[in-house]
């Protein structure tokens, strides 16, 4: 029996196998068949370099090898590759990163609450929030400022968060304000 006819006898043999392999790595058996396919080729192809078959020892290990590697290689190519799929139609169903006239309607109530919430705070527990949450300050530099335990500064700000988040929860109120929130 010829070398062709022995490589063609066991890639047939072991071909299921085979795709079910390299179905694992790229993840589709349509594809998988096309790496095998393409596996068989090479398997097929493997001379010396002066023309004559190469001898190869544990030619089903070989043909696995040569389907494990041309699977990795199509499952990376496809990797990179989906990112730049985006048809027409998936671009145009993007939401635009800009509010619509709604939400920025109520974004604004939003802030407009939390900025009445915060000036219903006494002046010592608004400025530890304004400081941590819009300074980036952390929580020793709001001590050496306020000239208070670090403590007391985590326990103000959780106190200034409390007050906004119920603020919030209740929503806006522009007829009866709030009595102010006692400082620690």
């Amino acid at each position: 029996m010829r070398d062709v006819d022995q490589k063609l006898t066991l890639y047939l043999a072991h071909r299921a196998a085979l795709v079910d392999y390299a179905a694992r790595f790229v993840g589709n058996r349509a594809w998988a068949e096309d790496v095998v396919q393409e596996a068989y080729l090479r398997f097929t192809a493997a001379d010396k370099s002066d023309g004559e078959p190469a001898v190869i020892m544990h030619p089903v290990g070989y043909l696995y090898g040569i389907v494990r590697n041309l699977a990795r290689d199509w499952a990376m190519h496809l990797a990179l590759e989906r990112p730049h799929e985006a048809d027409e139609r998936t671009l145009r169903a993007t939401p635009a990163p800009m509010p619509n006239p709604e939400q920025e309607a109520l974004y604004r109530d939003e802030l407009r609450t939390v900025a009445n919430a915060l000036t219903e705070l006494p002046d010592r527990t608004r400025r530890a929030f304004e400081m941590h949450r819009l300074g980036d300050c952390t929580l020793n530099e709001i001590k050496q400022e306020l000239g208070i335990s670090v403590t007391l500064a985590h326990q103000l700000i959780r106190k200034a968060l409390a007050h906004c988040t119920d603020r919030l929860a209740v929503g806006p109120r522009l007829a009866f304000p709030h009595e102010p929130v006692v400082d620690v």
